[in-house]
């Protein structure tokens, strides 16, 4: 399920393409079980269809889709960070500082997988630093299906110093324990992407 995931992380699955389970195996090496598994996985999360007598196909992108989604981590980056900022450790906030400076390092490279990874680091050591395994859990579930919209936004350079200023904001307002400004700054976070994203052709997203 790794190797079919992979090929969904590179954007190289498009928008109503079949998914033949035999031409999977065969491109990523594995038996057609692994791949099955992988396509009922993807299925559950929403980014695969099952059409009759045709089978899996990857599902269509729509601007409803982008805003349920988006909707939906809003709320739950809000809750983490105000929680965060109670909870936090200083080996946390450490941490977190680390994975910033990462995320800035991922700029440098011709990478846009290495950048969409590190700008993750830094959203799930703040769930880690909530404590809360059930809020982290539920997070993990949308995974994948946050991860096209963070991919079209970090595509756009002109949005990266913005990133880089909204990251040092979070990081300063939780170390201060202030959930106000910080919750507040995370909507912006999330609200610029879901404008950028938005004002793109939804059509052009890719799996």
């Amino acid at each position: 399920s790794r190797g079919l995931g992979d090929v969904y992380k590179r954007q190289e699955l498009k928008p109503g393409e079949r998914l033949m389970e035999i031409a999977l195996s065969q491109r990523l090496g594995v038996s057609r079980t692994p791949v099955r598994e992988a396509i009922r996985m993807l299925e559950q999360e929403g980014l695969v269809i099952m059409i009759p007598r045709k089978g899996a196909q990857v599902a269509e992108i729509s601007e409803k889709d982008l805003k349920d989604v988006l909707e939906v981590r809003l709320g739950l980056e809000e809750l983490a960070v105000r929680i965060a900022c109670q909870r936090i450790t200083e080996e946390e906030l450490e941490e977190l500082e680390r994975a910033v400076k990462e995320f800035e390092e991922a700029m440098k490279e011709d990478d846009l997988g290495v950048l969409a990874a590190a700008d993750v680091k830094v959203h799930e050591v703040i769930y880690g630093s909530t404590h809360n395994k059930r809020l982290v859990q539920i997070i993990s579930n949308i995974r994948e299906q946050m991860y096209r919209y963070r991919v079209e936004y970090l595509k756009r350079e002109e949005a990266h110093p913005q990133l880089i200023a909204e990251h040092a904001a979070i990081i300063e307002y939780i170390s201060k324990g202030e959930k106000k400004a910080a919750t507040d700054i995370m909507c912006k976070h999330i609200d610029n992407q879901v404008t950028t994203v938005i004002a793109v052709s939804y059509t052009h997203l890719t799996l």
